[in-house]
């Protein structure tokens, strides 16, 4: 989430040479939106919380399949759904954690096959 909350050019940033794929982001979301309903139907997780990620799970059902094709960077400067979901992110991380600006996760590194 808060990759997805941070602004623009601080999720390039975080990118740097990595070639994400845009349905590699799409579907990690989508898991935590179907998980956590999960979590709130068990009480471990905060039911009011979840609107907030259903919100953010119909934005990104609607992207249609030929943005979700290709790299994350290049999603981030042409379609406008990731404009829409920022807010939604930012709006998640303030109700769940007090605070929108949270540190980004650490970038996984490409797995060396090289001894």
């Amino acid at each position: 989430m808060a990759l997805l909350a941070a602004d623009v050019q601080d999720q390039l940033a975080w990118l740097g040479e990595c070639q994400l794929e845009t349905e590699s982001v799409i579907d990690e979301v989508e898991l935590l939106c179907r998980i956590s309903e999960g979590l709130a139907e068990r009480e471990a997780f905060e039911s009011a919380d979840l609107s907030g990620l259903q919100a953010i799970g119909r934005r990104l059902s609607e992207i249609d399949a030929a943005c979700r094709a290709g790299t994350w960077d290049n999603a981030l400067a042409t379609d406008p759904a990731w404009d829409d979901v920022r807010p939604l992110a930012r709006q998640f991380l303030l109700a769940t954690l007090g605070d929108w600006r949270q540190p980004l996760p650490r970038p996984v590194l490409p797995h060396s096959s090289g001894h």
